[in-house]
């Protein structure tokens, strides 16, 4: 095997593999192999400090509170089903890894992938599986005479002008997306200046996870190649739209879609009902993980299609949680969480939703009432009364409802967090007095 993948690659005319990771802040970081000392790695992986999940998204310094320091270290044992060669970067391949205690031959407790497949295991143990696609919406940018990031174009929604400028862009974005195994399912520009989204087809919840890697490192990977920025920042300009990342999600059992059920009022089964319950009933302690960059509270607001209430509606863009039907419009077909953005680990992000759902099923909570306007127009008792509360206004309250929340730091594990919210504390605690201007120098090109 280490011969066949070390001559296979050789054929593609690979030098590096680069062997990638994600950490706490969703920074998406990589050690590279040459293909002429790639056993070494089959084998053994690369170690890195345990200490590269205690880093914030600001700069490469340790965060104290997360326990993790200069000693001991982690090996990142290559998933070769992930493999791809990297169509913007010649000579280059990727691989996604786990991280692994050597020691043991475990993975690791701070591991965001190996959270995501503790429970993904335990969907399965319900007989469940969860198809997933992160939907992203991106900027493409230039920088002006002084350095300052200006949108590529001044189009608004869906704008031909728009096609027409970047088309060359898209159409080697798609070409790279597909040849790496992404099926791409459509295309348009969005709301803002520069704006753009491109879909693709959605997978089982671990893959779903690898593709949104793959996804930010391909669009960002291309647009260097034609001289652009692409940025996944949830907010760029103060007055224009910002960028989401809504999960669209759905359940299925033994091949067959199960989220809808004709017979019930809502179309929602009663299986994907109680998940949906649980979902919302964590969704202020899911946006310290979702949504969980302080950028993100300057796009979740009431009125700006994000989600900013703890509710859910068929075809509400307002709501946090849209329901899609079938093409018969008789049941439920697909969810979508729209208070998620690309600031957000996909591992911990998606793994989190589902320990949220599950924690719905086993409890068989019961799917609220459904919001059929935007939430915002309802008046504030009302809104209390029927239990449609306001998100958290800011990360630093949404981290002290995911402290508070049992369910979904027993699903984390201890460790993971432990280091996960030291980590996002502190970018809170540095970040929380920044203008936008300042916020977007910082982390437009992180993201």
């Amino acid at each position: 095997m280490p011969e066949e993948l070390k001559q296979r690659l050789k054929d593609a005319g690979i030098n590096f593999v680069r062997i990638l990771w994600c950490d706490n802040a969703n920074v998406i970081r990589a050690k590279a192999a040459h293909v002429d000392y790639l056993e070494e790695y089959i084998d053994n992986g690369v170690g890195i400090t345990m200490a590269q999940m205690a880093l914030p998204v600001m700069y490469d310094s340790v965060v104290p509170e997360t326990g993790l320091g200069p000693v001991g270290e982690v090996r990142l044992m290559p998933d070769w089903s992930t493999l791809t060669m990297l169509p913007f970067a010649q000579g280059q391949a990727q691989v996604i890894s786990d991280m692994v205690i050597s020691e043991k031959g475990t993975i690791w407790e701070h591991c965001p992938r190996g959270f995501l497949k503790r429970q993904v295991r335990h969907l399965e143990e319900q007989s469940l599986i969860l198809n997933a696609v992160f939907e992203n919406e991106f900027f493409l940018l230039d920088k002006d005479a002084a350095g300052k990031l200006i949108p590529s174009d001044d189009t608004v929604f869906s704008a031909t002008g728009s096609m027409n400028i970047h088309q060359e862009y898209i159409h080697d974005l798609a070409e790279a997306l597909i040849s790496q195994g992404l099926e791409v399912e459509g295309y348009y520009p969005e709301s803002g200046p520069g704006q753009q989204e491109v879909n693709i087809r959605y997978a089982d919840a671990a893959q779903a996870a690898d593709r949104q890697v793959i996804y930010r490192e391909t669009v960002r990977g291309v647009a260097t190649r034609h001289r652009l920025i692409a940025s996944f920042l949830p907010k760029l300009f103060e007055d224009k739209a910002g960028s989401g990342c809504h999960l669209n999600f759905s359940l299925w059992r033994n091949g067959e879609n199960i989220s809808g059920d004709d017979q019930q009022p809502t179309g929602i089964s009663a299986e994907a009902g109680a998940f949906i319950a649980g979902i919302l009933e964590h969704l202020p302690a899911l946006a310290a993980i979702t949504i969980p960059s302080k950028t993100s509270y300057r796009r979740i607001r009431p009125h700006f299609w994000a989600g900013a209430f703890r509710s859910w509606g068929h075809q509400n863009r307002e709501a946090a949680i849209r329901v899609c039907k079938n093409k018969a419009g008789t049941r439920a077909s697909r969810f979508e969480l729209k208070t998620v953005d690309a600031t957000a680990n996909p591992f911990i992000a998606l793994g989190a939703v589902i320990a949220a759902g599950l924690d719905g099923l086993q409890r068989n909570l019961n799917l609220p009432q459904e919001v059929d306007q935007d939430p915002g127009l309802i008046p504030e008792d009302q809104r209390k009364n029927r239990g449609i509360d306001l998100l958290p206004r800011n990360l630093g309250e949404a981290i002290d409802a995911l402290r508070q929340d049992r369910v979904l730091l027993d699903a984390l594990g201890p460790e993971l967090a432990k280091s996960y919210i030291a980590v996002r504390q502190n970018e809170w605690d540095n970040l929380k007095d920044l203008t936008l201007e300042e916020e977007v120098a910082l982390l437009a090109e992180r993201y």
